[in-house]
């Protein structure tokens, strides 16, 4: 069994687990809560332990994962991924989530071309009148 000094904060294990880019983006998404240890919020500072539960928050979408092993450093993807293991209702719920978002996507209509040179000023012209306008009103 590894010792207490052994086990990797919280924030480097995100990290190294490649949920987030950086250490610095990890420790900020669990100072604003956005990650949760066994259902509590917690401090970057917190010790991570082999078969804890983890709820990361990122984007969209929110996934529950187990953790299977503790690592201090960032390696490849495919070693990140034996970090830990996705719940199969986390996996579920993520997967309902996108369908739906793509859904909501085709029915948004886009415009048939691009803007011409016209367009852009005149684009540029009214947003200007309305931002100058909302000025106007706050005085």
């Amino acid at each position: 069994m590894k010792n207490s000094s052994d086990a990797p904060r919280i924030d480097k294990w995100l990290w190294a687990a490649r949920f987030y880019k950086t250490r610095a983006l990890a420790k900020l998404t669990v100072e604003t809560g956005k990650v949760l240890y066994n259902g509590q919020k917690i401090k970057p500072s917190k010790t991570v332990e082999v078969g804890a539960q983890i709820t990361v928050r990122s984007g969209h979408d929110t996934r529950e994962v187990i953790v299977l092993k503790l690592s201090q450093r960032r390696g490849p993807a495919t070693e990140a991924q034996t970090l830990y293991e996705e719940t199969a209702q986390s996996i579920q719920v993520r997967e309902k989530l996108a369908q739906q978002r793509q859904l909501e996507r085709v029915d948004e209509s886009r415009p048939q071309r691009r803007p011409s040179k016209k367009d852009r000023r005149l684009i540029k012209r009214f947003t200007e009148q309305s931002t100058f306008t909302c000025e106007m009103k706050k005085d």
